[in-house]
């Protein structure tokens, strides 16, 4: 049994030395990493590797959880995504890609509300009791994929995808408010990119890419043809 002094040594350690040096210096992003308790949301048979600095298989084999998307992102990209979106009190968000509910649990500390889509059922079950367990009641996780289920309560002033997409489709970007925000990881193994898009008019968006990074793929989103002639 993990003593609850050694755990949250480890908590302590994932925040100083894996996500502070990331460029996380938000307070209240360092201090709700404190509060959420990571490890709540990791399968039993992962517990070990709540803190440590790589993705998290959540369903089946490590390999086929990676090519699924069916995984929890490594700390310092959850972390450098929050801080990037800059949620605020009020707002409404979707993500994409519930996976066990820690993200949004996150999220949903910073919003007023929190729709959260998962394709896989089990992940949508476990998510949900994740949430209840932690006490976390602004998130409601949807049975649904993502890429094509955008029948949503649109339009959001935060969009998250929780994994990574070759590009973001317009429909997702159309269902952001003017001053609406969308993260996502964007372009193709060995080189994604952190892509942060914000609509700044009724057709007008600005685009910044701040960092780099690698995750697996969320299911469903177009893939560019890998031949051209």
């Amino acid at each position: 049994m993990t003593s609850t002094a050694s755990l949250e040594q480890a908590r302590f350690n994932m925040i100083e030395q894996q996500i502070r040096p990331w460029d996380v210096l938000d307070p209240a992003v360092l201090a709700l990493l404190s509060v959420i308790k990571r490890e709540d949301f990791v399968p039993l048979a992962h517990k070990a590797l709540a803190f440590m600095d790589l993705e998290i298989p959540l369903l089946g084999s490590a390999e086929e959880a990676m090519r699924a998307g069916h995984c929890m992102l490594a700390p310092k990209v959850e972390a450098r995504l929050l801080q990037d979106l800059h949620v605020q009190k009020h707002e409404k968000v979707l993500e994409i890609g519930t996976g066990s509910g820690y993200m949004a649990a996150l999220l949903a500390h910073r919003a007023q509300r929190v729709i959260s889509l998962e394709i896989h059922p089990d992940l949508a079950r476990t998510a949900r009791a994740n949430l209840q367990q932690a006490g976390v009641h602004n998130v409601e996780v949807r049975e649904g994929d993502g890429a094509s289920n955008l029948a949503i309560d649109g339009p959001f002033d935060v969009i998250l995808l929780s994994g990574s997409v070759a590009e973001v489709p317009s429909s997702l970007l159309e269902q952001l408010k003017t001053g609406g925000r969308l993260a996502a990881i964007v372009g193709q193994d060995p080189v994604m990119r952190a892509t942060l898009v914000t609509r700044t008019g009724e057709a007008t968006y600005s685009t910044a890419q701040p960092w780099d990074t690698v995750a697996p793929r969320l299911v469903h989103f177009p893939e560019p043809s890998r031949f051209s002639f």
